[in-house]
């Protein structure tokens, strides 16, 4: 008799499919709407207390919204991300997880071309 493993292939696929173009660009906006990037960096870089969310793992992340939304957080500072976290609707919730695991640093060719390098500039 013969086994079928269908399933779990189509479950994997699609939980691997990439944001299209519109979805990137309307997280992008609800990213920059919602000033994540004031504590957060542009690209998810993380600032100061502010934790890198750039390219962590999508479950992980998506774990962490919905912990927010329910009112749960680690840390004294992480009281200000639930009410940012309660806005988004549930496909939001799912889509930003999954911009946020892809983002990627954007470093302009025209800025910094001498001292900086991917490690930083020493601090300056």
């Amino acid at each position: 008799m013969k086994r079928l493993f269908l399933l779990p292939i189509i479950i994997l696929s699609l939980s691997a499919a990439e944001l299209s173009k519109e979805e990137k660009n309307e997280m992008r906006q609800l990213y920059l709407q919602n000033a994540c990037n004031s504590c957060h960096g542009n690209y998810g870089e993380g600032m100061g207390a502010s934790p890198r969310l750039q390219g962590l793992n999508e479950e992980v992340l998506l774990k962490r919204l919905k912990n927010l939304q329910e009112g749960k957080t680690r840390t004294a500072f992480g009281t200000i991300m639930i009410s940012f976290a309660k806005s988004l609707t549930p496909e939001q919730t799912r889509l930003m997880a999954k911009y946020l695991a892809d983002l990627e640093t954007k470093i302009p060719e025209e800025r910094y071309e001498i001292e900086f390098t991917r490690e930083g500039d020493g601090g300056s």
